[in-house]
């Protein structure tokens, strides 16, 4: 089974072929150029490199959120386009787990984060054990604050990463939790995580169709907050 994966969620933007727990082929790019202009060239020139094409693809995954809302709704406008016109599957996948499928062989508590601002980190706490990740916690936006609270007394190694894993660790370490933060080569988030984690999403049947796919943002954009707020007064 291939999976073509798409990453968009932040300032980096990758896309990937995964198959059978492993990627056939890969690319990354974090040079400041907007995923709108990077993106679909990628894709195409990963794809050719590799002697593949969508046809080949079983089914097709992004990163559907938490994360920017501009880049989540690039990555997911690519895949809608290219699965419609191919015929082909979706899966969209929790950002924060397909980054924590970068440090899924070491054993202990993975902590992925993203900076929400506000004061407050996207995050979702995983246990690794085996290569195996197991969900403790949904994915929410949550006050550096109350993740400190939650890990009070944990006795695994606690691994934080993501593109708010500084920023989290910091806080963690200047409040008594112990832990460290993730090599800076697996430190942030790829598309190669994301076909992974999509793996064993198909396997449990979780495919929609391009019209059903839709990011996740977790909180409304600031420009819906500001209008619901004048609307409320």
């Amino acid at each position: 089974m291939k999976i073509l994966a798409l990453e968009t969620s932040a300032k980096s933007v990758s896309c990937a072929v995964v198959e059978d727990g492993a990627p056939l082929a890969s690319a990354y790019q974090c040079t400041g150029l907007t995923h709108s202009r990077t993106l679909l060239p990628m894709v195409d020139a990963m794809l050719k490199n590799a002697d593949l094409t969508i046809d080949d693809m079983d089914a097709l995954a992004i990163a559907a959120g938490p994360g920017s809302f501009t880049g989540l709704r690039i990555g997911i406008a690519a895949v809608k386009g290219l699965a419609w016109a191919a015929d082909k599957p979706c899966l969209g996948i929790s950002t924060l787990e397909a980054m924590a499928e970068n440090i899924a062989h070491l054993n202990g508590l993975v902590v992925g984060a993203m900076d929400a601002r506000r004061s407050q980190v996207y995050n979702a706490v995983f246990e690794a054990k085996g290569g195996e990740l197991t969900r403790l916690t949904p994915d929410r936006a949550i006050s550096l604050e109350e993740l400190c609270a939650q890990l009070q007394g944990k006795q695994q190694p606690i691994t934080v990463l993501g593109d708010g894993g500084v920023l989290c660790y910091r806080y963690l370490e200047e409040h008594g939790i112990k832990c460290s933060l993730a090599p800076s080569m697996l430190l942030y988030q790829s598309a190669v995580g994301v076909g992974l984690a999509a793996e064993r999403a198909y396997a449990r049947g979780e495919t929609v169709s391009a019209q059903e796919l839709l990011p996740v943002y977790l909180r409304p954009a600031q420009a819906e907050r500001l209008r619901n707020a004048k609307l409320d007064q």
